[in-house]
């Protein structure tokens, strides 16, 4: 058996999720796997993918499965549960390149991912078992290399939107455009669905995070996820989700100088959401960055989805900033299609700090009232909090938390601001010189090694201890609780209880305890 291209998933669940990996953290079908095989499969090429994290696979049975495929070109496809958490991927995908060149598998090995389209050339110079790097979402590139009649040189170098090494020296060619508006149907036309894989039933090996299942694992599973919609239009300098969009070889690329929106229409789009429906799966994730910003696009699908959201069995959920969802009666709309969840972006109970993080493109809102007109729609909240902003004070951050509190939403999400590759918020600690975390594991926010940011007025260990105490504090409050049990039954909330006995460990408190006698 041989194929064109084997994509592959890495399996990076226990460095970066440590003892949170066995149960607790979500598995997600890999999206941008499943777009580029099926825009590759469209150009008649050969296709398959390998999703070493769903079947939990070490090196060696990984490697067995790629000699077995004997494909011409692997395709390592290094995202994250979101585009955020890419860098932290990167630690299983070189593990297993490594693996590879070390068992003299002769097939070149290319990358994408957000970690290589910040870094395309540190990439290329520190990891010398890759041969080719994509600069962004690489969709024409793959389709170029596919069609070389080698690997050499001087054919890669004809190719746009890539980095590979001439003559021992990392180089990047001439930039590649991003699928356009007008093509995203065609060039990118849907999910390569019938290629993951599963143990009894489709999807089967994929699990919801437990709160969009209600905190009960019975939920989780089968579990998908898929966009509408490509990048965002805002340019927060926490965040790198539109490094995709890159289209300059810039040596650090800063993902907010990419800010730009696609979308898929939504007949194309609803379609593959019948294949989901189709294949027995109501519990789906939406993972457009910026998902209830543009009603020419939400409103029709959502006005299509309520047709087969049959006894209200759907179980979606979608993202969308506090300051973009007051249009009326759209709440209405979207709980009936089924959309029960919907992750907002607070980020601070300060308001000065949200107006900085958005560069003002962050409208003033209140706070507390958005949220209660979420809940009146019946529609329950995953709140999405950043400990250690810049500008970010003990005070402001227990601001930051007693507002949470005091939202009370069934969901509580908070993260220790760090300097993401492709992030704005990357280059400006660089340029500080700010010490960043050394290896790709220790970006992610839950690692043992993960080192925040600081700010004029905390440590990074301050930062991080601020946030996993409050994790608990607030998952363990009385209000928040009975909130649950009565919501979603006693068993939820003896699950929650039981989630918050697994304490991260955390090397930067641990050395400041050592070494503070006022810690």
């Amino acid at each position: 058996m041989s194929i064109d291209i084997l994509f592959i998933t890495p399996n990076s669940s226990k460095k970066v999720y440590q003892d949170l990996a066995k149960d607790y953290s979500a598995i997600e079908p890999p999206t941008w796997s499943l777009l580029l095989a099926q825009s590759c499969r469209s150009k008649n090429h050969k296709v398959a993918i390998l999703d070493s994290n769903a079947e939990r696979l070490d090196d060696t049975a990984s490697f067995n499965r790629i000699k077995k495929l004997n494909p011409k070109i692997l395709c390592f496809v290094v995202y994250g549960q979101n585009v955020n958490a890419g860098t932290t991927n990167m630690v299983g995908a070189i593990q297993l390149a490594k693996y590879i060149k070390q068992n003299n598998f002769k097939s070149p090995i290319i990358f994408i991912g957000s970690h290589i389209q910040a870094l395309p050339l540190k990439t290329l110079n520190d990891e010398p078992c890759i041969d080719i790097v994509c600069t962004n979402e690489g969709v024409y590139a793959l389709h170029n290399i596919l069609n070389l009649k080698s690997f050499e040189e001087n054919e890669l170098e004809n190719v746009k939107g890539i980095g590979f090494k001439k003559n021992g020296k990392s180089i990047l060619t001439s930039p590649e455009k991003v699928v356009p508006q007008e093509r995203m149907d065609h060039d990118l036309p849907g999910y390569a669905w019938d290629l993951l894989p599963f143990k009894n039933k489709p999807f089967d090996l994929y699990r919801a995070p437990m709160w969009h299942a209600e905190y009960l694992e019975e939920n989780r599973t089968p579990y998908a996820a898929i966009q509408t919609s490509l990048g965002c239009q805002f340019g927060c300098s926490f965040c790198m989700i539109n490094i995709i969009n890159r289209d300059n070889n810039d040596e650090i690329g800063v993902a907010s100088n990419y800010s730009k929106m696609r979308f898929w229409s939504t007949e194309f789009i609803l379609g593959e959401f019948k294949k989901l429906f189709d294949y027995g799966v109501k519990t789906i994730r939406i993972v457009d960055e910026m998902f209830l910003l543009n009603p020419k696009y939400y409103i029709p699908l959502c006005e299509k989805l309520k047709e087969y959201n049959n006894n209200d069995d759907l179980k979606m959920w979608a993202y969308s900033r506090i300051d973009t969802i007051r249009r009326k009666n759209i709440l209405e709309l979207v709980r009936s299609a089924g959309i029960k969840w919907l992750c907002l972006g607070i980020e601070s109970g300060n308001k000065s700090i949200r107006l900085e993080v958005s560069k003002g493109k962050f409208e003033d809102v209140d706070v507390e009232q958005v949220v209660n007109q979420v809940h009146n729609a019946d529609i329950d909240i995953m709140a999405n909090y950043i400990y250690g902003l810049p500008g970010d004070t003990r005070q402001t951050i227990n601001e930051t938390f007693e507002l949470s509190k005091k939202l009370n939403t069934l969901g509580w999400n908070t993260y220790a601001a760090m300097a993401l590759p492709g992030s704005a918020l990357y280059k400006d600690a660089l340029n500080k010189n700010y010490e960043l975390p050394k290896k790709y594991e220790d970006f992610s926010f839950h690692a043992y090694n993960t080192k925040p940011l600081p700010t004029e007025k905390l440590k990074p260990w301050e930062i991080l201890k601020l946030r996993d105490d409050n994790f608990i504090k607030y998952h363990s409050n009385n209000d928040f609780l009975e909130k649950i049990h009565k919501k979603f039954g006693q068993k939820a909330k003896e699950n929650i209880v039981s989630m918050t006995k697994i304490k991260l460990k955390r090397k930067i408190i641990e050395e400041a305890e050592k070494n503070s006698t006022n810690f």
